[in-house]
C-alpha cells in the first residue's frame, strides 16, 4: 500500500471507532496518525518501517507502527477487516448525508434504532429526529434535503469517475480481434460535468467475441442486454454501460448521432434536409420522400413526430443504404458534406455551434497539451496529502514548466490552515527548493486565503505582497443571501494583491448546490480589476460553470484551469477542466496557465504592483 492508501485505512479505522462510541482519545490516535502519514514523503515512510523507526515519529506508538507496518506490507488488516464487519453498512452510507458526522449517527442509532438511509428517512418525515436532543427541526429538515439530493443525484455519475471507467473498455474494445473501429459516445464524449450511463460504439467484423467480452466486464454487478447489436452492462456504482454494433460504413454516423445532445442532432437533421439529404443514425443520403420526417432522437431514443411509419423509416434506410448513400470516412467529412466546419464533440449542445461553423468562425479550443502547469494546490502544509517535493515531482512527471502552491489560510481551521507565520515560512522553504534547482518544475508561492464573511480578506496586503499570486475562496458563511454574498466577493477581489477568485459558487456536484451569488456582477468586477476567476478543475467542482465561460471571455475575462489537487494524483483532474474549458468555447490565449513560465511570472508580477 502507498501512504495514501494506508492514511485512508487510518481515517476509516478512526470513523468506524467514532461510530461504535469509542475512546474519543483512541479515534483521534488514528485520525492524527494518518495526518502524520500524509506529511510523510513515500520514501522517508518506506526507509522508517525498514529501519523499525517507525515509532520515532511523533504521533505514531508502537501499535499504530505495527498496523502501518502490516497495510505497508500486505495490503491487508485483520482488525480493519473485523472493525468493517462489526459496523452496520447503512450507518457508514448515512455519512454521505451532509450535516451528519459519526456522533449524531451513532446517537440516531442509539435512540432511534437508524441503521439505514430509509429508516432516516422515515424518521425525519414523522418529526422523530427533530425530537433528539442535538438534533432540532433545523437539522431535520437538512438532513432530509440531504437525503432527497442523494436520491435525486444518484441516477447521474462524475465525468472523470464515468471517464476512469470508459477508457479501459475502449482500449479492450479496440483490441479484439475484428474489431475496427470503438469509440466511447454520449455526455462522457462531449465532455459534460455529469454523466447518466455510457454509450460505446463498435465496428466489428464478428460482433459474438465482442458481445461476450462486454458483459464479462471487471466490476459489472448485471447484465441487463445481450443481443446480436446491443448489450448494456450495470457496474455496482450503478453506472450503466450500453454497448451498439454498426457496420463499419454505418460507424460515423452512429458515433456522430450517440454524441450529440437532442437540439444538436435535430439542427444537424434539418440542415441536411435543407441541403436535399437525409441524415441518420444509419447514414447520410439523398431525401426522396416525407416517410421518416419529423424523427428526433437523442442517445438512442426515438420519437415520431409527424405520420411516420416506424417499419417504413427502416425500411426506406435499408434501400437507400444501398442505392443513394452518400460516403464519408470521418466525422470531419460529415461536416464537410453539409457545409460545415468540423464541431469538437464539446460544443455539439444546439447552442449556436451550427451556425458559428457554418461562417468558418469556431475558435481553436484550448487543448490539454497547452497547460504549462497550474496554480491551485495543496500540500501537506495545510490539508494536502503529499509534501511539498512530491507534489513538484508529480507536477515535473507530467512535463509542467511551474506549479502553484496555494494551501488554506488561517481561517479554514478544519483544513489546518495556515497562519501568517507558517505561510511566509513556506514561501521561504519553496524559494529555497527553486534555488535548489532539484527540479526542472519552478513554484510559485501562493495561498488560498479566505474570503470572510464581511469581506476581508483572511491574510493582511503586507503579507499578500510577499507572496508571488493570491487565490480568494469564500469557504464558510454559505448561507448569506445573493445579494450579501455577491458584495462580499466583490469586496474581496476589489482587494490589492488579489490575482484570482477561487470556485466562485463553491458547488459540489451530485453533493450540494452552491451558494448563491450573482455571476455575472463577479464577473464584471473580476474584468474591471484585472481578476482572474479560475476554472477549478476538481471532478466534484468544476467551477465556474462552462455555461458562462464564452459571453464572460468574450469580455475579457482570464482564467486558469486549476485542478484544486490536494494530493499527486489530483495534478491530473486538469483534464476534466480542459472538457469544461472547451464547451465554454475557451480559446488557448484565455487561459494563464497556458503560457511560459516567464510571462506568468510577469502577469503576477504587474499585478502585485
Amino acid at each position: 500500500m502507498t501512504k495514501n492508501e494506508i492514511a485512508d485505512a487510518l481515517t476509516e479505522i478512526g470513523t468506524l471507532l467514532d461510530l461504535k462510541g469509542e475512546n474519543p482519545f483512541k479515534v483521534r490516535a488514528y485520525q492524527s496518525g494518518a495526518r502524520v502519514l500524509e506529511a510523510l514523503e513515500e520514501t522517508e515512510l518506506a526507509r522508517l518501517i525498514a529501519a523499525d523507526e517507525l515509532e520515532s515519529v511523533k504521533g505514531i506508538g508502537e501499535a499504530l507502527a505495527q498496523k502501518i507496518g502490516e497495510l505497508h506490507a500486505t495490503g491487508k488488516l485483520e482488525f480493519l477487516e473485523k472493525l468493517r464487519a462489526s459496523v452496520a453498512p447503512g450507518l457508514v452510507e448515512m455519512l454521505q448525508v451532509p450535516g451528519l458526522g459519526p456522533k449524531k449517527i451513532k446517537a440516531l442509532h442509539d435512540k432511534l434504532g437508524i441503521a439505514d438511509l430509509g429508516a432516516l428517512a422515515a424518521a425525519c418525515r414523522d418529526g422523530r429526529v427533530a425530537a433528539l436532543e442535538g438534533f432540532g427541526e433545523k437539522t431535520q429538515e437538512k438532513i432530509l434535503a440531504g437525503i432527497a439530493n442523494r436520491e435525486a443525484y444518484g441516477k447521474r455519475h462524475l465525468w472523470w469517475e464515468a471517464w476512469e471507467v470508459a477508457q479501459p473498455i475502449v482500449a479492450g474494445l479496440r483490441a479484439l480481434p475484428g474489431v475496427t473501429h470503438a469509440e466511447a459516445a454520449g455526455s462522457l464524449r462531449r465532455g459534460l460535468e455529469t454523466v447518466g450511463d455510457l454509450d460505446f460504439i463498435v465496428a466489428a467484423r464478428d460482433v459474438v467475441p465482442v458481445v461476450d467480452w462486454f458483459t464479462t466486464q471487471p466490476g459489472g454487478k448485471e447484465v441487463t442486454a445481450k443481443g446480436e447489436t446491443k448489450a448494456s452492462v450495470r457496474f455496482a456504482s450503478g453506472l450503466q454501460a450500453d454497448l451498439r454494433l454498426v457496420p463499419a460504413e454505418q460507424f460515423v454516423f452512429a458515433l456522430h448521432h450517440f454524441t450529440g445532445s437532442k437540439d444538436h442532432n435535430v439542427q444537424m437533421r434539418q440542415r441536411a434536409l435543407a441541403r436535399g439529404l437525409r441524415l441518420s443514425e444509419w447514414g447520410l443520403a439523398a431525401d426522396d420522400g416525407p416517410d421518416d420526417g419529423g424523427k428526433t432522437v437523442e442517445g438512442g431514443a426515438v420519437s415520431v413526430t409527424a405520420a411516420a411509419r416506424p417499419a417504413t423509416v427502416k425500411a426506406k434506410v435499408a434501400q437507400t443504404a444501398a442505392q443513394d448513400r452518400v460516403m464519408v470516412r470521418n466525422e470531419e467529412d460529415l461536416f464537410r458534406k453539409l457545409g460545415l466546419h468540423f464541431v469538437p464533440p464539446e460544443l455539439r449542445e444546439g447552442i449556436g455551434e451550427i451556425e458559428t461553423a457554418e461562417q468558418g468562425e469556431l475558435p481553436r479550443l484550448v487543448e490539454a497539451g497547452d497547460l504549462r502547469g497550474a496554480f491551485h494546490n495543496h500540500t501537506t502544509a495545510s490539508d494536502g496529502r503529499n509534501t511539498l517535493a512530491e507534489m513538484v515531482a508529480a507536477a515535473e512527471a507530467l512535463g509542467w514548466e511551474y506549479l502553484g502552491i496555494a494551501d488554506h489560510s488561517k481561517a479554514s481551521f478544519q483544513a489546518n490552515g495556515l497562519s501568517e507565520e507558517r505561510l511566509l515560512a513556506q514561501v521561504k522553504e519553496i524559494q529555497e527548493l527553486n534555488a535548489s534547482q532539484r527540479f526542472k518544475t519552478h513554484v510559485f508561492a501562493g495561498t488560498e486565503c479566505d474570503i470572510l464573511a464581511d469581506g476581508r480578506l483572511d491574510f493582511p496586503a503586507d503579507v499578500l505582497a510577499q507572496l508571488d499570486y493570491t487565490v480568494v475562496s469564500v469557504h464558510n458563511a454559505f448561507a448569506q443571501d445573493e445579494a450579501k454574498m455577491t458584495a462580499r466577493v466583490i469586496k474581496a477581489i476589489e482587494q490589492p494583491h488579489v490575482t484570482m477568485l477561487g470556485h466562485l459558487t463553491g458547488r459540489l456536484l451530485l453533493r450540494r448546490e452552491g451558494y448563491k451569488v450573482d455571476a455575472a456582477k463577479v464577473i464584471d468586477a473580476a474584468i474591471a480589476n484585472g481578476v482572474i476567476i479560475e476554472l477549478n478543475a476538481s471532478p466534484w467542482r468544476l467551477d465556474m460553470d462552462w455555461r458562462l465561460w464564452r459571453k464572460a471571455a468574450e469580455k475579457g475575462l482570464l482564467t486558469s484551469i486549476n485542478p484544486d489537487a490536494h494530493e499527486t494524483a489530483g495534478l491530473e483532474h486538469v483534464r476534466a477542466g480542459i472538457n469544461a474549458a472547451r464547451k465554454g468555447w475557451l480559446r488557448k490565449e484565455q487561459v494563464l496557465n497556458t503560457r511560459p513560465k516567464a510571462q506568468v511570472a510577469k502577469y503576477f508580477a504587474a499585478k502585485r504592483g
